[in-house]
């Protein structure tokens, strides 16, 4: 398998309802992690966009959080209709999507 040009992580941190930190998990990152799949199955983009999951990354406060690499660009709060808008703008056009990039206090 080549490398890919981009690299997309998803936390999918699963922490007990209640947990003071947070859970990815409880905010919806497995329909996160299933849109990105579709979205490079759909494109076949299985050569240009790695995409793994994830532990713990920190903001869990913030997530759904989704990591892409190289450029090291972290969005926070990912909804399932963002992910369209990731691949397009960010993965295949270059141009991460301000609006969803953490914080840079957090990231």
């Amino acid at each position: 398998m080549p490398r890919p040009d981009k690299h997309v992580f998803v936390c999918t941190q699963n922490r007990p309802q209640g947990h003071p930190r947070g859970s990815c998990i409880n905010a919806g990152c497995a329909e996160i992690m299933n849109e990105f799949m579709s979205e490079i199955q759909n494109r076949n983009l299985f050569e240009k966009i790695g995409l793994t999951t994830t532990g713990c990354m920190g903001p869990c406060n913030m997530g759904p959080s989704v990591l892409v690499y190289p450029e090291s660009v972290m969005y926070g709060n990912v909804k399932k209709e963002d992910v369209k808008t990731i691949v397009e703008q960010h993965l295949l056009g270059g141009e991460p999507v301000a609006h969803l990039q953490m914080p840079a206090e957090v990231w």
